[in-house]
């Protein structure tokens, strides 16, 4: 896996780019007053979300649920660690909604967490990634 990455202005406004050509632009939000992009910790809660939300996805077609609408929250906490602000927690929160058995929404995200998600497995063991199921509405209490 290989990304490339270029500065497109003369500030902090960088494109990142696949192997295949797809991108996404990265900002320092904290000196610029209008960015362009996203910084790169919250790109790294975006990756925590897709990651997981492809999991999920994929393990709730492998149990013929039907999802009419699938979105993800996720925070994440930081501490001062010498000169940099590494994240201590992220919270990860879906929102499933569609003919779906709450147990097997649960049981998607225990796999995809504990299991399947290459990006939160990299962050451990320094961050505590946890997570909450609502479907229709409803939390998924175990």
């Amino acid at each position: 896996m290989k990304i490339t990455l270029n500065r497109i202005n003369d500030e902090y406004l960088f494109e990142c780019k696949n192997s295949i050509g797809n991108s996404i632009l990265l900002d320092n939000i904290s000196q610029t007053k209008e960015t362009k992009g996203v910084s790169p910790m919250e790109s790294l809660l975006m990756a925590v979300a897709g990651c997981s939300g492809i999991d999920m996805v994929s393990i709730m077609k492998k149990q013929r649920q039907t999802l009419t609408h699938f979105s993800a929250e996720v925070e994440g906490e930081r501490v001062q660690k010498d000169e940099a602000k590494p994240f201590k927690t992220i919270t990860v929160k879906f929102f499933l909604e569609g003919k779906i058995d709450p147990k097997k929404a649960l049981k998607a995200a225990e796999l995809s967490f504990e299991k399947y998600c290459s990006v939160s497995k990299t962050l451990e063991p320094n961050v505590t990634v946890s997570y909450a199921v609502f479907v229709n509405g409803e939390k998924v209490e175990i």
